[in-house]
C-alpha cells in the first residue's frame, strides 16, 4: 500500500507499466465536473470509476480485496478513512471469490486506518484487504482499476 500525493506521483509511476498514463490523465483533466462512471483508458487494463457517494461508519463497511487488479483511490472532495489488513491475517471470507468482479468481502474489526485527503492516492495492491469509504456526507472520488502485470 502506498499513501502519497499527486504531485510526487512521479516516484511511483516505475511500479507499473500503467501507472503513469493514469496519473497524468487525473492531473490534466477537472474530473471534479464529469459525470459519474467509467473513463476507459486502456479498456479493461486501465479505467477510472468516478463515484458520487455516501461515507459511512466503520460497522457497516466490508473489508474487500481483489486478486487482478490494483486500485488507487483518489478523493476529490472530502477527506475519507480508509481501513486496511494485510491478506495474511484475514478470517474467512464472507462468500466465495467473485470472480467475474474481481472482490472478496470479509468482516474485521481488527484492522488499521488511514485518512486520504483531497489531493492524495492510496495505491491499494490485491495483498491489501481495504474498507474505503468511511466518514461524514457526501464525497466525490476516483477509483482507478490497473490490471496486474502478470494479467497484462
Amino acid at each position: 500500500m502506498i499513501l502519497s500525493n499527486l504531485q510526487s506521483s512521479s516516484r511511483y509511476e516505475s511500479l507499473h507499466p500503467l501507472f503513469k498514463q493514469a496519473f497524468d490523465y487525473i492531473k490534466a483533466n477537472d474530473l471534479s465536473k464529469v459525470e459519474p462512471g467509467r473513463i476507459e483508458l486502456d479498456g479493461a487494463n486501465l479505467f477510472i470509476n468516478v463515484v458520487d457517494t455516501q461515507l459511512s461508519t466503520p460497522d457497516v463497511i466490508k473489508l474487500e480485496l481483489h486478486r487482478k487488479y490494483i486500485d488507487i483511490h483518489v478523493p476529490l472532495t472530502q477527506t475519507e478513512t480508509i481501513a486496511y489488513k494485510h491478506i495474511s491475517a484475514l478470517g474467512e471470507s464472507e462468500a466465495p471469490f467473485n470472480e467475474q468482479d474481481d472482490y472478496a468481502l470479509y468482516a474485521d474489526n481488527e484492522v488499521c486506518k488511514t485518512i486520504v485527503t483531497p489531493g492524495e492516492f492510496l495505491i491499494v495492491y490485491p495483498e491489501d484487504a481495504h474498507a474505503p469509504l468511511i466518514g461524514n456526507g457526501a464525497q466525490r472520488k476516483l477509483i482507478v482499476k490497473v490490471l496486474m502485470p502478470e494479467f497484462l
